[in-house]
């Protein structure tokens, strides 16, 4: 218990991330503003500590990869991943830095998680998530989107849309790709790998098992590029980060392992 205790770091208070002006959020009441004002922030951040992310490190010991792309972030970001499992978003929260994970809001399926209002408030206390329209409303759910990205938070989509049925990578719908042309927000690619087989679809409690979460390089809009075209790039992004093979340890003395584990220059995809 005191080295998990001293692992998770219980008793450190919450990191006071960018600019508070933004922890009130010009968002419709439906998009559920409270769960991103204070005390609320301070509690999730306790439940978050005390609970989800010691249970998710206790139930598959997730491998994170590219963590280096969310350290040195210094604006706020899309975070487009695959999607096969519930446990996709704890897995998500898991990778990031404390920083990152305090800023971060979750788009959540509002026909699904918001249906009934005790659900969609105990999923927003947790997770700080908000409903996120899968059959319409485009134009609505852009402007929430997008005041949510002006107000300085990070968002979590799964473009596929819904979970994969096999936990095979599905075809990226557009919206993405819209909200990041529309707003200029940088999209971080991720991928998840192990978690369809720890909670597919009809499982109810999470199985042990190997999981890894792959974080990409930042990837802004060309000024020359779709929406469409864009999202086809994100999809492939993490194609790409599903394919990549693992990373081998790296060797030597001390002082070579610690040179060669500093995070690399953060730059995004369109500066090359």
């Amino acid at each position: 218990m005191r080295r998990v205790r001293r692992d998770w770091h219980w008793d450190t208070p919450r990191p006071r991330t960018w600019p508070e002006q933004g922890a009130v959020v010009p968002a419709p009441p439906t998009d559920l503003g409270w769960a991103r004002v204070e005390p609320v922030r301070s509690i999730r951040y306790l439940i978050q500590r005390v609970l989800l992310l010691p249970f998710t490190e206790a139930m598959v010991h997730p491998k994170i990869e590219g963590r280096e792309w969310v350290r040195e972030l210094a604006r706020p970001v899309i975070f487009a991943a695959n999607h096969s499992s519930h446990a996709d978003t704890s897995l998500i929260l898991h990778s990031l830095t404390d920083t990152a994970r305090d800023r971060t809001v979750v788009a959540a399926a509002a026909d699904y998680w918001f249906k009934h209002p005790i659900l969609g408030n105990i999923v927003s206390l947790f997770l700080n998530t908000f409903p996120f329209s899968r059959t319409g409303g485009a134009q609505a759910q852009l402007h929430s989107s997008s005041q949510l990205l002006k107000s300085g938070w990070n968002l979590v989509l799964f473009p596929e849309g819904s979970r994969s049925p096999d936990g095979r990578i599905q075809e990226f719908k557009p919206g993405v790709g819209h909200l990041a042309k529309e707003t200029g927000t940088p999209v971080v690619p991720m991928h998840i790998r192990g978690a369809y087989q720890v909670m597919p679809r009809g499982q109810k409690l999470p199985l042990p098992g190997p999981v890894r979460v792959r974080i990409g390089k930042p990837m802004t809009v060309q000024a020359a590029e779709g929406s469409r075209e864009f999202t086809a790039r994100v999809e492939k992004a993490v194609r790409t980060l599903a394919a990549e093979k693992r990373q081998p340890d790296i060797q030597g003395t001390w002082v070579e392992r610690w040179k060669a584990s500093k995070p690399r220059e953060l730059r995004y995809e369109s500066e090359n």
